[in-house]
């Protein structure tokens, strides 16, 4: 498939290939001048997202490209016009989720990803509770109708795209909070986000994490209804809070207690789907005494680590990698995992951003090698579906901040995520 898509992008402009008049379903659209091969649809720079056309670009971003296509799972295939495009290039989708990042030149032009995209409404009547952040029209969302790709640097070295439904796909969904979830401006980034690079096509993350967010809140929204909506035997839900969970008021509520209880009672939820259940430890706040990083979520990671042990859940166990991770970068040099920045370093931020909780992308991405590694040791068969290219990650020496070229989304912003 992959072979005749090059193929197909690349001769284009100078044969008419009727030969390819059979197109696999999905959407095909060809970037490129010159006659149109067949199946295809052509896009031009002046093709904006209009709902009658269902297609086109959008927001007035000349890199977004949006496409209107049902709930589910999607494998993009984007041809570029050379091997070194292809490497250089950064594709993100719906809210700055990171599918392809920049690669060592493999002489290929074409790369793939498989990505997901969902709706509000819940199979069987009713709908997840959404909040204000989620649905504001001016940025990109990731509960609408569309399937938004982002590309990076830019698209003029984009010669097309092909998007097929793969129903068939393994999903690993996520649920969290803040820390976890597809942060919608930059400079804020959750672990999740940049967990879907990790993953050859195939498998796509569905990240339900939404920032403010205690295993309690998630479940009166609806959310992980949602979820067991549509995870299917085989798939994945990876499980991790704490940071606001810390802040409940019911009676009687703590790590040991009402935590313990709802973490089972997700496991149960999922393993009822003939799913696999995944525990993610909450990674630690930037907090420093005596030369050392400070615990903050002990005892959550604890009840997390107990659940795992009764239950017979894999645990990966992040609270203890963030620890060596800070530790590695020393007390000064650990903002630059968090989002510390002067004034005006961002559009619409007039003040000087200190967060101690939320991470940049540099610090989800770290973090998210961390998850790796875990799945790695911790969730074998899902570690066959990882890129070969993944490599071996130690938190105790991470990858030096300067050394991450993710570029940055246009879409910025000053107001710091729910939760701390």
């Amino acid at each position: 498939m992959k072979r005749n898509l090059a193929r197909l992008f690349l001769l284009a402009p100078v044969l008419a290939m009727t030969a390819c008049a059979a197109m696999p379903k999905g959407e095909h659209f060809y970037f490129g001048e010159g006659r149109l091969p067949n199946g295809f649809t052509r896009v031009t720079d002046r093709s904006d997202y209009p709902a009658d056309r269902g297609f086109g670009w959008l927001n007035g971003h000349d890199n977004h490209f949006a496409v209107e296509l049902p709930e589910g799972n999607y494998t993009v295939t984007v041809a570029y016009t050379s091997p070194e495009a292809a490497a250089a290039a950064t594709v993100k989708a719906e809210a700055r989720r990171l599918m392809l990042l920049k690669q060592e030149n493999s002489g290929e032009k074409i790369r793939s990803f498989t990505v997901n995209i969902r709706r509000p409404e819940i199979k069987g009547g009713g709908r997840v509770k959404l909040n204000k952040r989620e649905t504001d029209p001016e940025m990109v969302a990731h509960w609408d109708n569309l399937l938004t790709l982002e590309f990076l640097p830019d698209v003029k070295d984009v010669a097309g795209i092909s998007i097929e439904p793969v129903p068939e796909a393994i999903t690993v969904y996520i649920a969290g909070d803040s820390t976890v979830t597809d942060q919608r401006a930059e400079p804020w980034s959750g672990w999740g986000q940049a967990l879907p690079s990790f993953f050859e096509p195939g498998v796509a993350v569905a990240n339900y994490a939404e920032s403010g967010r205690a295993l309690f809140s998630f479940l009166w929204e609806k959310r992980l209804e949602k979820i067991l909506s549509e995870i299917k035997p085989g798939d994945y839900l990876f499980i991790q809070f704490g940071h606001n969970d810390q802040k409940d008021k019911r009676e009687g509520a703590g790590p040991f207690t009402t935590y313990k209880q709802e973490l089972e009672q997700y496991i149960a939820a999922v393993e009822a789907k003939e799913a696999h259940a995944v525990l993610v430890t909450p990674m630690e706040r930037r907090r420093w005494n005596g030369g050392k990083p400070t615990e903050t979520l002990t005892d959550y990671a604890a009840a997390i680590r107990q659940v795992g042990a009764e239950k017979k859940v894999p645990v990966i166990d992040l609270h203890a990698m963030s620890l060596r991770f800070y530790a590695a970068l020393g007390e000064a040099d650990s903002t630059k995992a968090f989002v510390h920045y002067p004034a005006n370093s961002f559009p619409n931020q007039d003040k000087a951003l200190k967060d101690d909780t939320h991470h940049n992308v540099y610090g989800a991405y770290e973090l998210a090698r961390c998850v790796v590694e875990g799945i790695k040791s911790e969730v074998p068969e899902l570690a066959k579906k990882l890129r070969s290219d993944v490599g071996t990650f130690d938190p105790s020496k991470p990858d030096a901040p300067e050394s991450l070229d993710i570029p940055a989304s246009s879409d910025a912003g000053a107001e710091t995520p729910e939760g701390s």
